[in-house]
């Protein structure tokens, strides 16, 4: 018996990379699934339903069930659409991960707001809004769920000229953390995967250039986990997969410093005097 038997579970940016790998993964766990991806370049500027037919004919082919989904996530419509054909074919939804993603690298001087707004759109925009209709219609079933959602270290620590990539990442894990609190009162789980992976957005990275140890196939397990019930108590977790090692991501504060006298209202000059202390963890 597999670890998603009978589940339905939507995979958004599935027509490559870790997409691909946690649709086939999932279907081989016995899960019904909505492969979803507009196709076309990295950057998001053309469309093409190829890809995600590609990875449902292999599916199917290997005895699994899957359906392809070129709507796009950073529309209402789009990610209404994806979930409603999970419903249509499958009727019912169990598993969203929200994979989607493009790029498009420039340094904060030399980036236009047309390239701000595409990789907010798909990555952040997009997860919030896939999420939402997720959810309304796993609150609608009363039965929970599990939405996995991607971030980055980007996100977490920042990266050189990535400054969409990575406030779009950062937003995605404050989506994670508010959602998972919003909606543990319906059993539903919302995590997120933070992958170091070569694919084809970073085949061309020069971290990427000589590695073949962090692979899509390492991540896809990551998802099936938090997917399944081996999760069931899983949630507002950002797991990091880099090869074979897993770790988490948290945020911390530092004890700080408390100013007793004067009101405690700090003056400059005494927060500059202070500062190694208020910044030591």
């Amino acid at each position: 018996m597999g670890l998603l038997k009978d589940r339905v579970a939507v995979v958004t940016g599935a027509g490559g990379g870790i997409g691909a790998a946690t649709a086939r993964l999932f279907a081989a766990e016995g899960a019904k699934v909505v492969v979803n991806d507009v196709g076309g370049q990295r950057d998001g500027r053309t469309e093409d339903a190829g890809p995600a037919a590609a990875i449902v004919s292999e599916i199917v082919a290997s005895g699994g069930q899957a359906v392809a989904s070129a709507h796009s996530v950073a529309t209402p419509e789009g990610a209404a659409a994806i979930i409603q054909t999970a419903v249509d074919h499958f009727g019912r939804l169990d598993v969203l991960v929200n994979n989607a993603g493009i790029l498009r690298d420039k340094t904060l001087l030399k980036l236009e707001l047309t390239d701000w707004d595409a990789v907010i759109a798909v990555h952040l925009t997009g997860s919030f809004l896939c999420t939402q209709a997720a959810a309304r219609q796993l609150r609608a079933q009363n039965s929970g769920g599990s939405i996995v959602n991607t971030t980055s270290v980007s996100g977490m620590f920042g990266n050189f000229g990535q400054t969409n990539y990575s406030a779009a990442k950062a937003g995605i894990y404050g989506l994670t953390r508010t959602t998972s609190i919003e909606l543990q009162r319906f059993g539903i789980r919302v995590n997120a995967v933070a992958p170091l992976a070569k694919t084809r957005m970073t085949e061309d990275l020069p971290m990427f250039e000589k590695v073949e140890s962090m692979t899509p196939e390492h991540v896809a397990p990551v998802h099936l986990f938090l997917a399944s019930d081996l999760a069931s108590e899983v949630t507002g977790q950002v797991i990091s997969v880099a090869g074979g090692k897993l770790s988490a991501y948290v945020v911390r504060e530092t004890p700080g410093r408390m100013k007793e006298v004067d009101s405690g209202v700090w003056r400059a000059t005494e927060i500059a005097e202070h500062f190694g202390s208020i910044t030591k963890l």
